[in-house]
């Protein structure tokens, strides 16, 4: 079953890009690097292969990311950005630099972000902001300039009918057969969610491909000012920067999300979860194709800093599908990635993830074939994993991990679960059902496709948290996840906590 990354089509769960494509991609800018002279996002070195690293000094503050820096300098690291946030820094260095760095006083950790080296550290930004400004023009309801290419297949506009998800999802407790109250044929429950001016004030973060904030259903939602990408690791919020790139496979998966959260209800397209939101649409997603954990933590620490009230995560940190706290390089990415999301957490955002679709239950021991998934050649070894390995950023403390359910309110089949692991069920729906048995939102370049995965019910759990944030302002990031499992509604249908599929229950809209 595929990852709960981004689509590439109608009808079918969000799958990751192929290796054989990433091998492609790396060659060509080796290629253009030592030819074209460097008119790639890394600057090319005299024969020397970079990796990116994460350098944690023992103090998570300002003084505790001079330290890193200064450490990873005296290493022979180039440092290419700070996170002061949390006392880390990026750095780009040849071999034996972790090693070096790790024994340096005043460090608590350093890892290797990835496994496929480069030929340099990326390029200066022209322009890029920083994580307290956002960058480009106020929010606007008016559409930009451009869109994207994507050429994936895709569905007729649906007019706002038949969205079984949120009929679902506003429809309350579900009966004992299995059929979710209030679901019919073209149900769309969307009533009890707060007026454009109270759901105006509240901003979520959607860390994704990129949203296209020139779509019809999206482009009085997504908020310029607190949009930016993060797709190297440092915060570039030149305008348009959030925007997907079309070169780059599934990039249509963020703008997906993005519609399920908070599309406009206008009668056309389709309806968010919480219409009249507004989204910072932060890009991961690189060159590469890769959400390196470098990518991760600078879109959570820009989203908290600018104020986002739910940061929607609907992917798993590369290149490990699961991250081992007895691998050095592994534990430094768990430790810098929670960093990231204990600071939005102060900073009063929810974080909500998927649970992933691999049909893994993450309370056990499990089998992993795909990492590190950034290699160039060759298969990837089988890691057998215990429970200590987790994903990320689902698996984290305090994090809103969500798993999926089909149209009837059953656990879809590659829907990872757990007991313990999971806190919330919504939906996500059956690659095979069918556009009925989908989610159909956003698509760039105006359209519309019908994708499943649990990237679509961490979407759902993200548009809950704004209304809930609309209706009691004054609340904080735990008072927020409180009231969604209070109002969950519990177990829909029979046997549904034998694996630990639902958490506290089905996700239902506070009103």
């Amino acid at each position: 079953m595929a990852q709960a990354h981004r689509s590439g089509g109608p009808v079918r769960t969000a799958r990751r890009r192929r290796v054989c494509g990433h091998a492609r991609a790396l060659l060509a800018i080796l290629v253009t690097a030592l030819v074209a002279g460097g008119a790639v996002p890394y600057v090319s070195g005299p024969g020397r292969a970079y990796v990116s690293y994460l350098v944690l000094a023992e103090r998570e503050d300002a003084a505790g990311a001079a330290r890193a820096g200064k450490e990873s300098r005296a290493a022979g690291g180039q440092v290419v950005q700070e996170y002061p946030q949390i006392g880390a820094v990026l750095t780009y260095a040849t071999g034996g630099f972790a090693e070096r760095v790790r024994r340096r006083p005043g460090i608590a950790a350093v890892g290797a972000t990835r496994t496929a080296p480069v030929v340099g550290p990326p390029r200066e930004l022209a322009g890029a902001g920083d994580f307290a400004a956002g960058g480009g023009r106020g929010w606007r309801g008016d559409a930009g300039d451009g869109g994207t290419g994507t050429t994936a297949g895709t569905v007729p506009d649906p007019r706002e009918g038949g969205a079984w998800n949120l009929a679902m999802v506003h429809a309350g407790a579900g009966t004992a057969s299995g059929a979710v109250a209030g679901v019919g044929p073209t149900g769309d429950g969307v009533g009890g969610v707060p007026g454009p001016e109270a759901m105006r004030k509240v901003l979520v973060a959607v860390l994704d491909s990129g949203v296209d904030d020139t779509h019809p259903d999206l482009r009085a939602a997504v908020d310029p000012k607190a949009s930016a990408s993060c797709a190297d690791g440092r915060p570039d919020a030149r305008t348009g920067s959030w925007r997907p790139d079309p070169g780059v496979e599934e990039s249509g998966h963020g703008t997906h999300v993005a519609g399920i959260i908070g599309a406009a209800r206008d009668g056309q397209g389709v309806t968010g979860v919480a219409p009249g939101v507004r989204i910072a649409a932060v890009r991961l997603l690189g060159p590469l194709g890769q959400y390196y954990a470098e990518n991760i933590v600078c879109g959570m620490l820009w989203a908290a800093d600018h104020g986002a009230k739910a940061i929607n995560d609907s992917y798993f940190a590369d290149p490990w599908k699961y991250n081992c706290p007895e691998e050095p390089d592994q534990a430094a990415l768990i430790a810098a990635v929670g960093r990231a999301v204990a600071y939005a957490r102060r900073k009063g955002a929810v974080v909500v993830a998927s649970a992933g679709n691999d049909g893994q239950d993450l309370g056990a021991a499990r089998t992993d074939r795909r990492s590190p998934n950034d290699r160039v050649t060759g298969p990837a070894p089988t890691r057998d994993l215990g429970t200590e390995c987790i994903r990320l950023p689902g698996e984290l403390p305090g994090v809103v991990t969500v798993t999926a359910v089909n149209r009837d309110g059953s656990p879809s089949s590659y829907t990872n679960y757990g007991r313990g692991r999971i806190s919330l069920a919504a939906p996500g729906g059956d690659p095979d059902g069918g556009a009925e048995g989908a989610i159909v939102s956003d698509w760039p370049g105006g359209r519309f496709a019908a994708l499943a995965g649990t990237s679509m019910s961490a979407a759902h759990v993200t548009g809950a948290v704004a209304v809930a944030a609309a209706l009691h302002p004054d609340f904080g990031a735990a008072q927020l996840a409180d009231l969604l499992a209070r109002t969950a509604a519990g177990c829909p249908v029979r046997g549904c906590g034998d694996r630990g599929h639902f958490g506290v229950g089905l996700l239902v809209v506070p009103r």
